[in-house]
């Protein structure tokens, strides 16, 4: 029998992105860290326990060593939803059978790549579940195999899903592994699990394959929390659920006040936190409890940070595709829980609560604290030329009305096992490539870039932007955060730093931002001139006339102050 005690053990994450669960970084799953929490569980010390990203394998082969040296290599990861990433890119499945290849001790894979595994990061079709050379793949939860492998001395298990008393233990004794990851501590966003499956059975989702809702404890939430709190994290998203709105009830049916408990014990045991998010946020349960979903609504608001969204799963506007896939939400319904969610979070830091909504009509120069997305999914069945009709007629009312959306994430349908989309999805999607394409063009210019200024203002400020890269004598970054704007910045500045940005111009999906608080005395003529009102002519003046001493120097017709602050003068 293997002692525990002496097993060395490699955890290598290959990221995952889930309807709701996201893992590429600056994300860090639930995966990693429940596994290594039941690795401790079951008598592997922390020490013993080594965590690699792929693309940190990638960087340095040296690491390699730590696969291949282990006596047990962990592989997690897995793609239900197509995405484009900045901050990783996900194994492909070449990647993933190396590793087995090179593991000179026991292999096991697991995650959401028990559904399937697709060509170019999970963006093709070929969906089919394969075990590429492990010895053992789990089929049930990642972190239950783990342990029931370790407890039988490397011999096997059964596949079966962890509880939530060996959740409790797991989710906080795992919380050690955020120390290993390379973004930690600065840029690193834990991903929280509140529950898994769904009360409803949409076609084409795979969160209904974990079951009916099941939920945790606020106490275990907020423990994990607090561990990882300890441990250096600062940066939470309770992404892992498909209705927060349904926490600690039935699964269905709203409940305050244990939102209250969940979002009120994480400010006290972080109370520095420097994001608090979530994801998913069922429409419906907004539309069939009003009053109870406003409630939990503002609790929300009161206890996150600025720019938070609640992904609306609306799928389509259009009544027969609704019908044909199970969809549980009407574009009437949807429209309705829009307007609540801007009526009890749409307010801005600085603005009273109670006066809200304030649609767009900026006072405070931060983002609202929360607002929904809209999600539109393509290729269901029953698709037809009507319903990219009804889906911008959808878009155009809640613009119309004055409503803000914070996101509208707008993909085609990707097909697994276990869900009812078979290649029917796949054939709709190629036969309406072409419409496909037309029509989101439209809505990014009819109507993502007007929201965006309506959401972000021109002056608005966004605070701790993490730089990312440079493109087109541009740096772009973007804060931590739910589906946080993609920044680009005049000039190119050193990477890796985080500043402050103001808000000056707006594309599709991306702003256009300045340093802030701007100095008048050591901008540059890009910077300058790509402020509001600002031209060649004017932005040369002001370099000529320097220094100023404040920005009502520069005269003009200009206003300048919401991008700057009292210029530095030198003493010399």
């Amino acid at each position: 029998m293997i002692d525990p005690a002496e097993l060395s053990v490699t955890l290598v994450d290959g990221y995952v992105d889930e309807p709701a669960h996201f893992g590429v970084p600056p994300y860090i799953s639930t995966y990693p860290r429940f596994t290594a929490g039941a690795l401790v569980d079951a008598g592997v010390p922390e020490a013993q326990i080594t965590y690699h990203t792929i693309d940190e394998l990638r960087e340095d082969r040296q690491k390699w060593a730590d696969v291949a040296d282990a006596d047990l290599m962990i592989y997690i990861g897995g793609m239900t939803v197509p995405g484009k990433y900045v901050g990783g890119t996900p194994a492909e499945p070449d990647e993933v059978r190396e590793l087995a290849w090179v593991a000179e001790g026991t292999s096991l894979m697991g995650g959401p790549i028990r559904f399937g595994v697709g060509d170019e990061n999970a963006g093709g079709m070929d969906m089919e579940r394969k075990d590429l050379d492990y010895d053992f793949v789990a089929k049930g939860d990642i972190e239950a195999a783990a342990y029931d492998l370790v407890d039988s001395g490397l011999e096997g298990f059964g596949n079966r899903m962890r509880d939530n008393d060996e959740l409790d233990r797991w989710a906080a004794s795992g919380a050690f592994v955020v120390e290993q990851h390379p973004n930690h501590p600065d840029y690193l966003i834990c991903e929280m699990e509140t529950s898994r499956g769904c009360a409803y059975r949409c076609s084409f989702c795979t969160e209904p394959l974990y079951g009916n809702p099941a939920f945790r404890t606020a106490d275990s939430v907020v423990k994990e929390v607090e561990n990882l709190y300890e441990r250096g994290a600062r940066h939470f998203r309770l992404g892992r659920q498909a209705d927060i709105l349904a926490f600690g009830g039935d699964g269905e049916a709203p409940n305050p006040d244990a939102l209250r408990r969940l979002y009120g014990g994480i400010r006290e045991v972080a109370p520095n936190l420097g994001t608090l998010h979530l994801d998913n946020m069922n429409p419906i349960t907004i539309a069939k409890w009003p009053e109870k979903s406003k409630e939990g609504i503002r609790i929300i608001a009161e206890h996150n940070t600025p720019g938070d969204t609640a992904a609306f799963g609306l799928e389509s506007a259009d009544p027969l595709v609704q019908e044909e896939n199970n969809l549980n939400v009407s574009a009437e319904e949807c429209f309705e829980a829009v307007r609540i969610v801007n009526e009890a979070g749409g307010w801005r830091p600085g603005e009273d609560p109670a006066d809200a909504p304030t649609f767009g009509d900026a006072a405070p120069d931060r983002l609202p604290k929360l607002l929904p997305g809209i999600n539109l999914l393509h290729g269901l069945k029953g698709e037809r030329e009507e319903t990219f009709q009804h889906n911008k007629e959808f878009l155009h009312r809640v613009y119309d009305e004055g409503l803000m959306v914070r996101r509208i994430n707008i993909r085609q349908v990707m097909a697994f096992d276990g869900t009812e989309m078979s290649e029917t999805g796949a054939q709709i999607a190629k036969d309406h490539k072409k419409l496909f394409k037309k029509y989101k063009k439209e809505v990014r210019e009819e109507i993502d870039r007007p929201m965006l200024r309506r959401v972000t203002p021109p002056g608005t400020v966004l605070e701790d932007v993490h730089l990312e890269y440079h493109q087109d004598g541009k740096t772009f970054g973007r804060q931590l955060g739910t589906y946080p704007l993609l920044v680009g910045i005049p000039g190119e500045r050193e990477l890796e730093q985080t500043i402050d940005v103001s808000i000056v111009d707006y594309g599709y999906r991306s702003v256009t931002g300045v340093p802030f608080p701007l100095d008048l005395n050591a901008a540059s003529m890009d910077e300058l001139t790509s402020i509001p009102g600002v031209g060649k002519q004017t932005a040369g003046n002001i370099i000529v006339n320097r220094p100023y001493e404040s920005a009502t120097d520069v005269g003009g017709d200009v206003d300048l102050s919401k991008f700057t602050t009292t210029p530095s003068v030198s003493s010399d």
